[in-house]
């Protein structure tokens, strides 16, 4: 998440090379932390103070699946131990997102997503089996969604709502992050969202590279929470043609964002427009930190 200006000298000249190919170009927004590795040197300064922090106490055998190492530009590494987040330490990290905010419009995006979902920050608060804290962010439902309807506002209080989406993914326990109650937790969320009028509400299928919950329903978060959320409403996760078109036309979501077929098909919505079949996307180039991936 970038809160200073001179991160962006790049992304005007991407975003400008993409707008030929696309209607709206936004900007995710989100803090890694309990995922990160500080060992970045002058990009840790990038990122500020919500780098090395998670909501959560470290945990006797790791706050990260057994295994699990993150992504760094020299290559797979341990994740740094993280600490609780003290609570006089968010409002100022509440305005960080809101300053990447700005400046994200600022070199040129059309909108941001609020990235509330894959096991980051704004997640480990939302989630009861990692949020342990015993102050206004922890305990109930209400509280521990607080941090995350603070960061909402605060981008609110700069964006238009039309240039905010905001991303969720109840059922996917990235990175160990667990709930006891995720149908309760996110019905609660996206009864408040209505409230904003957001660009859309982004949710991701427990399926595919999302570690699937068993307290998922079978339907999946699309058509669980529709009836819940009337506003604009995207799927993603695992989605080809034909899931795609029969999730829209059901009414469950309005539309569904893919990601892994883009890279080996630049081409894909006409691909799908002909339906015409599509080239598979290569998995060992994912996530490489080098050119090939």
């Amino acid at each position: 998440m970038a809160t200073y200006q001179n991160c962006f000298q790049n992304p005007p000249s991407v975003v400008s090379e993409v707008r030929p190919n696309c209607h709206q170009v936004f900007s995710a927004l989100y803090g890694i932390n309990k995922c990160a590795n500080n060992n970045f040197g002058d990009a840790v300064h990038t990122i500020g103070k919500i780098r090395p922090h998670g909501p959560h106490r470290p945990q006797p055998g790791g706050v990260l699946r057994a295994g699990k190492k993150i992504v760094t530009r020299e290559g797979r590494m341990e994740p740094v131990p993280p600490r609780a987040l003290e609570t006089s330490e968010i409002p100022g990290i509440v305005a960080d997102y809101r300053s990447a905010a700005e400046n994200a419009i600022s070199a040129g995006f059309d909108g941001v997503e609020l990235h509330a979902a894959n096991g980051y920050l704004l997640e480990q608060f939302l989630h009861d089996g990692i949020n342990d804290r015993t102050d206004q962010y922890g305990g109930s439902v209400e509280n521990r969604a607080r941090f995350l309807f603070e960061a909402l506002e605060a981008i609110l209080e700069s964006l238009d709502s039309s240039k905010v989406g905001i991303r969720l993914s109840p059922f996917g326990g990235s990175f160990g992050d667990k709930d006891s109650d995720p149908v309760a937790t996110y019905t609660y969320v996206l009864n408040r969202l209505k409230n904003y009028d957001l660009a859309y509400a982004h949710l991701i299928e427990p399926r595919g590279y999302h570690v699937r919950d068993p307290l998922a329903p079978e339907k999946g978060s699309a058509r669980q929470f529709r009836e819940t959320y009337k506003g604009v409403l995207l799927a993603a996760s695992g989605f080809d043609r034909q899931s795609a078109v029969q999730i829209v036309e059901e009414g469950a979501a309005d539309a569904v964002a893919i990601g892994r077929h883009f890279i080996s098909n630049p081409d894909l919505v006409r691909r799908f427009q002909l339906n015409k079949p599509v080239n598979d996307y290569d998995t060992d180039t994912f996530y490489l930190g080098d050119a090939r991936g």
